[in-house]
């Protein structure tokens, strides 16, 4: 499984070349519909657009589609593209109050211009949104409704912390909402405007949902226990900036003497490199790893038994491999 830059192998050669062609569409109707308007507006609302990213969530929207008798349709490249631009939206938005200073490769909107801006581009994008959900359906309208609900759930549950709650089932929670919905919402409205059977749609939802949330621990695990040399990333980013992850999470949690080094440790963002080093020093002795690998594994677990359920084709096996190469990148 290839991870490049909007081009992934998905085992079957036609399915590569479909979804590798509704992928393109989608980036094409993308530039067009930001390009509306008047310019000033629309090249900070394009600087995080052009600069790229895996466009996962179209990936997932065309090859849900593959179920239904209109697979790859213009309705599912607009429903793709969709998905996209609120995803982008979000980061905008994500970067102001995480006050980020890069984005994709690229300086943040927020950093190279202002919070106001930034702000801004990310409401032009809901702008565009609301546009092209018009060209659809009001049931798209409805469902975007209940999915902007549930991201900004996610996000005020993440700001507001866990306070009194179970840090593990507050943290699993805000993956779900922040994370998971829009991939779940992906492969929802790629089989829906596919003409997928509503059984099949809410299946395809929950291996969405259920992979976003694979995704989003293998990366937390990957961000404190990877070697550099094969992930590229300095580990302990996250500690830096005071996000406790799920490995984390269940570290603090054990009675060990990990565990009690870790609570005497981590009590806010980390501002040494020995900090950060002594940190991941002591996740590597504790059993953190494990527990939120098991998770994942349970995540993966419902994959499996959403996939079985669906007609067995190269879509399937598709998202069969795209699930297990995930878990594979921890090595």
């Amino acid at each position: 499984m290839s991870d490049g830059e909007n081009t992934v192998d998905l085992g079957d050669p036609q399915l590569t070349m479909r979804v590798a062609t509704g992928v393109a569409a989608v980036e094409k109707l993308l530039l067009e519909e930001i390009k509306r308007g008047q310019q000033f507006v629309f090249e900070k609302a394009l600087h995080l657009t052009s600069a790229g990213g895996k466009r996962f969530r179209p990936v997932m929207a065309l090859l849900a589609s593959e179920y239904g008798p209109e697979a790859g349709s213009e309705k599912v490249i607009k429903a793709a593209t969709l998905v996209e631009v609120i995803h982008v939206a979000t980061l905008y938005h994500d970067d102001v109050m995480d006050e980020a200073d890069r984005r994709r490769g690229v300086e943040s909107a927020n950093s190279r211009w202002s919070n106001s801006v930034a702000i801004l581009a990310g409401d032009a994008l809901l702008a565009h949104a609301s546009r092209i959900m018009s060209q659809l359906d009001t049931h798209t309208v409805a469902h975007f409704a209940e999915t902007f609900e549930e991201l900004v759930t996610g996000q005020m549950r993440e700001t507001q912390g866990a306070g009194g709650a179970n840090p593990v089932e507050h943290y699993t929670a805000v993956i779900r909402e922040k994370t998971a919905v829009l991939i779940a919402s992906a492969a929802y409205l790629g089989s829906y405007h596919a003409g997928v059977s509503p059984e099949n749609c809410q299946r395809l939802k929950r291996i969405g949902s259920n992979i976003g949330m694979v995704f989003q621990i293998i990366d937390d695990i990957i961000d404190i226990f990877s070697d550099p040399k094969d992930s590229g990333k300095t580990p302990g980013t996250d500690l830096r900036e005071g996000v406790f992850t799920l490995p984390v999470l269940y570290a603090l949690q054990e009675d060990s003497e990990a565990g009690e080094k870790l609570r005497n440790l981590l009590t806010g963002p980390l501002k040494t490199d020995e900090e950060v080093a002594a940190a991941v020093a002591l996740l590597h002795a504790s059993g953190g790893r494990e527990a939120a690998l098991r998770d994942a594994e349970k995540y993966l677990a419902a994959v499996e038994e959403d996939l079985d359920k669906l007609p067995q084709n190269s879509a399937t096996d598709a998202l069969r491999e795209l699930t297990q190469y995930t878990v594979k990148r921890v090595g």
